[in-house]
Parts: C-alpha cells; sequence; structure tokens
C-alpha cells in the first residue's frame, strides 16, 4: 500500500521505509519558530539548543509592544538570539505574522517539517511541508531536542477539478468544504488533482491556514510548477539541489475519504458567526446584516494579493458611514510592497484604517477590538464568540472582497455586484 503526502514526509523523517495510520513515530524538525508570545510569557532561556540553524524567532502578536509584559518579552528575545546565534531573528521592523515571513523568506519547504506554538503553523502545507501547531512546552522541547514525535493520523483527500472563477478566492474554498463537510477532527488534508493549477499560491497558503478551523492536523498542498517557480524566484533552488525533496502522494495511497471540488462551481460565501462547520451560504443566500467593523488581515488574508484585492474594489469609493474598515498587512514586506505599488493609498483614500503587520485584532488583542453589540465581517481565521474582542459581539467571516464590497455597502454585499455598480 502506498503513501500519502504527509505519511510520506512523516516517514522520512522519521528514517522509516513507511509509515501507516495509528504508528507513533519520531522525527527530525527541519525548523522550528518561536513567537514574541513564548518570550513574554513564563520564558526560561535553555541552557542549550539542538541546532541554532534550524530555529527562527518572529516578533508578531504584539507588535509594537501593546503591554509592559509584551515589551518585557522583547529584551528576553534579542538575548537569546545573541547568546545562541540565531540568524533568522525578525525583530521589529523585518517583523510580521510568523506564518507570512516564514513564506516570504522560504523558511517552510517541500517534504520538510516545520513546528511552531501558533494554531495556524498549518500554513505552511501550502509549500508541500507538514507544518503544524504545537504547544509551548513540545517546542521548547523541540528547541533542545530537534525531534518530536506525531501519531499518524488518516488523511482526506481533496481532488480540485476545474478552474476557479474570476471574483472566488481561497477563503470561499475553504467556506464551502467547511460547510459542507464540517469539522475534520484526528485528520489529515491533502489538496491536489487538476483543478490545483488554477489556484494561485496565496489563496492555497489561505485554505492550508484554515485547517486549524475544522481542526485538522496537517493540511498539505501537492508539489507542482506553481511551487517550482515560487520557490526559485526566492533564489531557494531546486529540489535536489537545494536538500528538498517534495512528497508526492501515491497512486494507491489510502485516504479515509476522497472529496472532488469543484471548483468552476464555486461563489463566494461568508461564514455566520461562532464556527465555519457547517455554518456558512453563498453571499448571494445569506441576510444583508448591517456590520459596524470590517477586518482585512491576518495569516490567512493580509497577503499581498488580499490587500490588492482589496485596494481594487475600494478604488475611488468610500467606506460606508458608521462602519469602520481595519486593514493589517500580514508582515512589514507586504506592507512595504502595497505602499509602494499604491494599495495603501486606494485602502486609506477609501476611508480605512491600514495598521503595522501585527496579528493583533485576529485575536482580540490590539490594532481593533470589537465592543459589545457590535457586528464585524472578517476575513481573518476565526469567527468563534469572543475572538476578536467582547463575547456579546457577532463575528461573521468571508474573503478580502467580500469584506471590502461589505464595507462600501455598510452591510454584507457581493462584491461582484460592487464591481458592476
Amino acid at each position: 500500500m502506498g503513501m500519502t503526502m504527509i505519511e510520506r514526509i512523516l516517514a522520512r523523517k522519521a528514517g522509516l521505509d513507511a509509515v501507516g495510520v495509528g504508528d507513533t513515530v519520531t522525527v527530525d524538525v527541519d525548523l522550528t519558530v518561536l513567537i514574541d508570545l513564548q518570550f513574554a510569557t513564563m520564558w526560561l532561556p535553555p541552557l542549550r539548543i539542538a541546532d541554532p540553524d534550524k530555529v527562527a524567532i518572529v516578533m508578531d502578536h504584539a507588535v509594537p509592544a501593546p503591554t509592559i509584559k509584551d515589551a518585557a518579552g522583547g529584551p528576553h528575545a534579542r538575548k537569546f538570539a545573541a547568546d545562541f546565534g540565531i540568524e533568522r531573528f525578525y525583530d521589529v521592523g523585518r517583523h510580521g505574522i510568523c506564518h507570512q515571513v516564514i513564506a516570504e523568506n522560504g523558511l517552510a519547504r517541500p517534504g520538510e517539517v516545520l513546528a511552531c506554538t501558533d494554531s495556524h503553523t498549518c500554513a505552511a502545507g501550502a509549500y508541500n511541508t507538514a507544518a503544524r501547531g504545537l504547544g509551548p512546552a513540545e517546542v521548547y522541547s523541540i528547541l533542545c531536542t530537534g525531534r518530536t514525535w506525531f501519531q499518524v493520523s488518516p488523511t482526506i483527500r481533496y481532488e480540485l477539478v476545474g478552474e476557479l472563477p474570476a471574483g472566488v478566492g481561497g477563503k470561499d474554498v475553504f467556506l464551502h468544504i467547511a460547510n459542507e463537510y464540517g469539522d475534520a477532527t484526528n485528520h489529515n488534508l491533502e489538496y491536489g488533482g487538476p483543478g490545483l493549477a488554477s489556484i494561485p499560491l496565496h489563496d492555497r497558503r489561505t485554505i492550508a491556514t484554515q485547517g486549524a478551523e475544522v481542526s485538522a492536523d496537517f493540511s498539505t498542498f501537492a508539489y507542482d510548477e506553481v511551487l517550482a517557480a515560487y520557490f526559485d524566484a526566492l533564489g531557494v533552488g531546486a529540489p535536489g539541489v537545494a536538500g528538498f525533496e517534495p512528497a508526492h502522494a501515491d497512486p494507491d495511497a489510502a485516504y479515509a475519504d476522497v472529496r472532488e471540488i469543484d471548483l468552476s462551481a464555486l461563489v463566494p460565501y461568508v461564514a455566520r458567526p461562532g464556527t465555519v462547520s457547517r455554518n456558512g451560504l453563498p453571499v448571494t443566500a445569506i441576510e444583508a446584516r448591517k456590520i459596524d467593523q470590517a477586518f482585512i488581515g491576518s495569516c490567512a488574508n493580509g497577503q499581498l494579493d488580499d490587500l490588492r484585492i482589496a485596494a481594487e474594489v475600494l478604488r475611488g469609493k468610500q467606506v460606508a458611514p458608521g462602519v469602520r474598515l481595519i486593514v493589517t498587512p500580514a508582515s512589514q514586506q507586504v506592507y512595504r510592497d502595497a505602499m509602494r505599488l499604491g494599495y495603501l493609498q486606494d485602502i486609506a483614500d477609501a476611508g480605512a484604517v491600514v495598521t503595522n503587520a501585527t496579528c493583533g485584532a485576529c485575536f482580540g488583542y490590539h490594532m481593533g477590538v470589537v465592543g459589545p453589540g457590535e457586528v464585524c465581517l472578517t476575513s481573518s481565521t476565526r469567527n468563534f464568540t469572543g475572538r476578536m474582542g467582547s463575547p456579546d459581539a457577532e463575528i461573521y467571516m468571508a474573503s478580502p472582497a467580500t469584506v471590502a464590497a461589505s464595507a462600501i455597502a455598510g452591510h454584507i454585499a457581493d462584491a461582484r455586484e460592487e464591481a458592476a455598480r
């Protein structure tokens, strides 16, 4: 019996010929990512670490520091990086949401294992990487030993066919899947098929990121020409030459389920407050709910292309009275690129507020917390009660295009209709 993508990666990294569902394997970890919150909360400097070249530090959740506690973590991170000679240190000014920083620096590579404490570490699965969020104690252990263990879960395969229509993005693909199939607890997700070629890399990142919201273990995309071109442009190189080896699924791999998704049939989706699982509707069928805040950003949808899409919707228009549109680039690099390309000018001219790169508003910490009784339409990662602020607020979730169009309309709206006006 053949192996799935994730089984192949875990087998290689465990030094085994094959693994199967239910096996517990100990694997080498290619990159361990530490974030600012670890240094601000119960930080104990280790006596030694396994390999400083396999560690990255990214200041992301609370940047610039909104509290004294967060500010106190900064010196811990800087001292740790200096003491152990960690070169991949993305301090304030080079910072960003860690998953974006990982992506734009080519740190998530095909066929490798990546660990971080953040639950959306699965974002790196877009790059054919076995990436997963783990607890702080486990990540600390990996930092010191260079290894961790996983139990091999069954895999659900999404076979993508057709082409993604204009006006439909990765968020819509994910929301359709979440609404149609619900949670994938204790399962891995694998994406491939002939339709994959029509999904841009930024949309793959969105889909992979949101695997956490359906409780999947790993979310992994096939390696193809799009990924090959991406790594070549980053100067990472080609398989073998650069030392990485993509993981392909065998034709006779065993899956818990194989689900075909006809991309050409998809439309923009909106998830109602509380959860994304079996809780969405096409934007054409959702209630035209009045909104107080609209948010575009996060590791899922603060990428450069997300800001481009928002700018195209907002250009020459104005945010509706009574609506706050907050836009957060996913990294300082995205911020700089979006500024250079004029996206931030279009967004700000429409009446939106552009913040620095941070996780802030997404997890209800700073830069856009919502208040009691307010309604927020977000393109971030989660819509459960209390996620972005008050437990008495309501959070709907949609794509950056839908969020931008709704900010203009003052209520949940279809970006395709707004564009036609």
